[in-house]
Formats: C-alpha cells, structure tokens, sequence
C-alpha cells in the first residue's frame, strides 16, 4: 500500500506538540481516525511502526510527541538519551525497577554496571528519573494534549470523525482517561496501563478492552478493582491477562517482546475499532445467491 506520512504540528493547552500522522493513499473516502498514546520511551521507532501498522489497517492515524512542547525536546528527553534510559531498563530485572528508581544508591550500582562510562551512567539516570518524574505526577497535562490532538485528527479532511485511541503503559494510563473526558473517543483500548480508579471513571464515554501480562504486579494489582468499576458502571468491556507474560509484551524491539500475546492483542484490537469505529456492510448468504 502506499502511504502518506508525516510530521504535523496542532496546538495544545501546552502549545504546539508534533505528532506523526499516517493513512493509506489507496483510501477512496474518509477513514476513521486511531490516536496512538505511546510509551514513556516517547514517539520512537517502534511507536512510529505501530502507526504505519494502523494506516495499513485502513485508519488515518496519528501519534502525538508529549515530550516536544513547542515542538522541541529538552536535552534531558533527547531521543538518544531516552534510548540510554530505556537499555537501563531493559537489562534490569522488572522485579528491581521499583528499587533502583527510588534508591539512589541501587541505581547508581546498578547504573555503573551497565554503563562503562561515568557520562552515560549520569545522562542515563538523569533521564530515568525525569520520564519517571512525569508518570508519577499530574498526567492531567498529557490528558489535554490528547484531547487536542483528538480535535486536530477529527478535524482532517482525510478522517471521518469517529476516532479510536489506544496507547501502551503511560499510553494506556491515558487512553482509559481520555474515554472519560469530553473528547471520548468511540473506542479505547489500553496495553498494560495502570487502572484509572479514582481518575473520573464514573464519567467513561465508550467501551474498552485492555490487555495486560500476569507477571507485571504494579499492573494487574488494580485490574480486578478496575473489572468491578467497569461492571458497576455496566459499561461494555473486556480485560485479557496472559499468563506468564511480562510488562510491555507487544514491543518487539525489547526482550519483554512475546509474540503469541502480542499477536493475539493486535487481531483483538483491530477487529474491535473495525467493530465499533466503521463496521462493513453485509449481505445475507442466501441473498447473496439469489443475486448472484
């Protein structure tokens, strides 16, 4: 298929934010648009993957860069400097990621074993704790930058005005908040976020579907609080946890990549926004012959 991609920009509460924006040129009308919530490694490769993977789907899909505020990163979030952080995390085991971002003595051990120079051990950790810095507080910012970002998207000539959003880990933190505020998507799903309990979910506007991997405690220790939410609420839902599956399994650029939950989530997920976003016509079998 060819394809149109690119780097846009459309303001914020936060001023301008880029955004990468994908659709299929072989599209004869509008499609429905998919709002793709990344990482707290930013937009990166594998993020920009996913949003040619939706174009591909037969969405115009868009990916915004919370980390570029006036459509630049500070150097302390440099893409290069968050790929340093990320490594750190990958060769740490998940049941030490709690210690070594809050023991400053364990993660500079921890730093130095990974990192041969005292620079990249220093660019690294610094990076660390700032990306962490904004999961732990207020994510309300990064809320409205996707409720503007839902705006812009409903806005294109080339989307049709229905819109899902799906996002991973922070991603899914504010794919679930942003189906409970008034830019609602029509459809959320969420990989391995944090429950949004106490985050007005008494407001939710649209169905979800998560996915999430048992061996991720931080994680699934709210699912089963957030399952009631949703059943008290009766809001149309389904929660899928793989076992011994580990946090973010369906990035395949990292060693926590596995394949058959990441397979399996990506056909739900698609067949769910095709569901709910632009369902195909059909005709009934026995019609089809008698006109054939």
């Amino acid at each position: 298929m060819r394809m149109r991609s690119e780097w846009v920009e459309f303001d914020t509460p936060s001023g301008l934010i880029p955004g990468y924006l994908a659709y299929g040129l072989e599209a004869p009308g509008p499609l429905p648009g998919i709002l793709v919530m990344h990482e707290i490694w930013g937009v990166n490769e594998h993020i920009l993957d996913v949003t040619e993977r939706f174009a591909r789907a037969g969405y115009v899909a868009l990916a915004p860069d919370l980390y570029s505020p006036g459509g630049s990163r500070p150097a302390v979030l440099a893409r290069d400097r968050v790929e340093l952080a990320k490594h750190f995390f990958d060769s740490v085991p998940p049941e030490e990621w709690t210690t070594v971002l809050n023991d400053e003595a364990r993660r500079a051990e921890a730093l130095a074993g990974i990192y041969q120079s005292t620079e990249d051990q220093d660019r690294a950790g610094e990076t660390l704790l700032q990306l962490f810095a904004g999961v732990r507080g207020d994510i309300t910012p990064f809320v409205r930058i996707h409720a503007a970002a839902a705006g812009y998207l409903r806005g294109q000539e080339i989307c049709s005005g229905t819109l899902g959003s799906v996002g991973w880990c922070l991603g899914g933190r504010l794919s679930a908040r942003l189906a409970c505020d008034d830019a609602h998507p029509q459809a959320a799903v969420i990989f391995y976020g944090s429950a949004p309990a106490g985050e007005g979910l008494a407001s939710l506007r649209c169905p979800v579907r998560g996915f999430y991997g048992q061996d991720d405690p931080p994680v699934v220790a709210g699912l089963a609080s957030f399952e009631a939410s949703l059943q008290a609420l009766g809001a149309d839902h389904e929660l899928r946890v793989y076992p011994d599956t580990p946090h973010a399994f369906f990035n395949d650029t990292r060693p926590s990549y596995r394949v058959g939950p990441a397979r399996d989530a990506w056909a739900r997920t698609l067949a769910f926004f095709a569901e709910m976003l632009e369902p195909a016509p059909l005709v009934d079998v026995a019609d089809a012959a008698s006109a054939a």
